[in-house]
């Protein structure tokens, strides 16, 4: 438990965030394109309000509409994570 500890807090931001995109039902691919994007135009205190996405790792991205997603991104009333968020998830999903 505290090796999983010390490893978490090393942890860089990107890293947590691709983590949290994958608890949250994206695929691995699509979570970590969107982290490396959006690392560079969030700052930590965004990046850690993504966390809270976690909320949707019982379900599969297969059940979770695109949409659903956003509402989700959309509930941290943040406008440039909302477009931050949405952006990177375009080009990641068409690249």
């Amino acid at each position: 438990m505290i090796a999983a500890l010390a490893l978490s807090a090393c942890a860089t931001p990107e890293t947590r965030l691709r983590t949290g995109l994958v608890n949250a039902g994206l695929s691995q691919a699509i979570a970590a394109c969107m982290a490396d994007r959006m690392v560079d135009r969030l700052s930590l205190v965004q990046l850690r309000r993504l966390g809270s996405l976690g909320s949707l790792k019982d379900k599969r991205m297969s059940d979770l509409s695109f949409n659903q997603f956003l509402h989700k991104v959309r509930a941290l009333k943040d406008p440039e994570i909302l477009t931050v968020t949405t952006s990177s998830a375009a080009v990641c999903a068409f690249s």
